[in-house]
This record gives C-alpha cells, structure tokens and sequence, in this order.
C-alpha cells in the first residue's frame, strides 16, 4: 500500500506549537499503518498563543510547504492599546502606557490606513528571525531584548488590508490580509505607536491561508485516531494553492 499523500486543514488550538499539531498527525497516520518514516510538515507557523489555519502537508505533498508558506494570509486579531509587551503578545512582561487622552476611532482608521500596502517592519524580538546563525528570541531569552537593539532590522512586507471590526478603548479588533512574513504582533505594536498608545496581541486567529479558509478547517479533537488516505485532501498543482491576486504593491507614506 502506497504511503499517504496530501493535505489536511487543522484548526489549530491554543497551546499547542506547529510543529506539536505535525507530530500529532504523524502519531494518526501512523496508527492506520502508514511507514514510520513518512513526512508530515506544515505551510507556516502559528505561534502556541494563535488559532486557526494550519495547512499540513503529509507525504509527496511536503515539498510543496514553501509554496504554501508564499499564500496570502488573512487574521482575525485581539489588540490592548493600554501597555506594551516583552513579546508583544499576552506572554510576555506587560509595561503600561499612560495614555491622557485615548485615540478615538477615526484617528486609529487613518493609522490603520498608513500600514497597507508594502511596509518597513521590524519583527518581535522574540521571532524565529536569524542573527549571526542564531534565532533571536533564543538571544532575547538568553540575553534579554536589549540584545536585540540595532540587530533586528526592518524588512519589507505587504498588508493588503487593515480593517478595524470594533473598538472600546483599549481593545480593538482588526481582520487583518497580508503576505508572507508579515508579523501581526508588529503590526500591533507599531499601530499603537502611531496614535501614541501601547499595543500587543491578546489573541490572533488566522482565517484564510492561500486557497483555504477557516470553513475547511478541522479541530484535532474531531479528527478519528487513525488517519488514511481517505482523510487527506489531494494536491493541488502549485499554480492553484494561492488563486487570490494580490494588489501591486506600493509605498505607504510614513510607514
């Protein structure tokens, strides 16, 4: 019997990390039969703290991750304007921000508009981005972020939408549409800097990455303890794995 091949759409749970939910489905495969050794990999991280979309690639369907990884991607997020974080996320050690007079919506609508299109971003301290061989937030647990001042740099990224669904001070949810290597948790923060408030995650949700959706999406509870080929959606040709067509990008003014 030939060893699985596919694509299986997980709703990621809080907790877990990526690579938590790829040994989880390794484990299923395994039990209905499927060889030790076979390929189970993913098409972009969510951190432990997030939910939502995570493509698995299982078999001949792994060399495909990057393309998966290049999609666009769309997030349901949870921001507090009321302090920053170590993290810059609900993990992290929260320093508040006095804020006098706080933003009110159309102030933080004409921010939110300043961070489409394509973007100078500086990525969290706390990222799996590479220094000299080495992950930062390895250097920033080891060392602390102060490590990380002049090192991480700013690097372009493309948002295609920033949309604000509702705002009570200090809590503002956005649907976010980007490309790859965009970190919300960034966004978060250089938002409320904008308006002169703090700014960290409080919960993400990815709802689309490529051509799947949050629809497709199936809880790990849900799933039976032994995965076959039956369980797996076929591959699809690469051309089709992002069927969206992202806007051209272009500079934002003050970005």
């Amino acid at each position: 019997m030939p060893a699985p091949s596919g694509i299986i759409i997980i709703d990621k749970p809080r907790g877990p990390s990526s690579m938590h939910v790829c040994a989880n489905i390794r484990w299923r495969l395994r039990a209905a039969g499927a060889p030790k050794n076979i390929k189970v990999g993913h098409g972009g991280t969510l951190d432990p703290l997030a939910t939502g979309v995570l493509v698995v690639l299982v078999g001949k369907a792994t060399p495909l991750c990057n393309a998966v990884m290049a999609g666009a991607k769309e997030y349901l997020t949870d921001i507090d304007l009321s302090a920053l974080s170590t993290t810059d996320d609900a993990e992290g050690d929260l320093t508040p921000v006095p804020v006098d007079h706080p933003p009110d919506r159309p102030a933080l609508e004409h921010a939110a508009a300043r961070f489409v299109g394509t973007i100078m971003q500086t990525p969290p301290a706390y990222s799996a981005i590479k220094i000299d061989g080495r992950r930062a937030y390895d250097i920033a647990r080891r060392h602390g972020t102060d490590a990380l001042t002049d090192r991480l740099k700013p690097r372009p990224v493309r948002v295609d939408a920033c949309e604000i669904l509702h705002y009570e001070w200090p809590s503002l949810r956005l649907r976010v549409a980007c490309g790859k290597g965009t970190y919300i948790r960034s966004l978060a923060r250089d938002l409320g800097a904008v308006v002169g408030a703090g700014g960290y995650l409080t919960a993400l949700r990815r709802t689309r990455v490529g051509r799947w959706t949050i629809d497709q999406a199936r809880s790990l509870d849900a799933l039976p303890d032994t995965l076959t080929q039956a369980d797996l959606l076929p591959v699809p040709p690469t051309g089709e794995i992002d069927p969206t067509t992202a806007p051209a990008p272009h500079a934002t003014p003050d970005a």
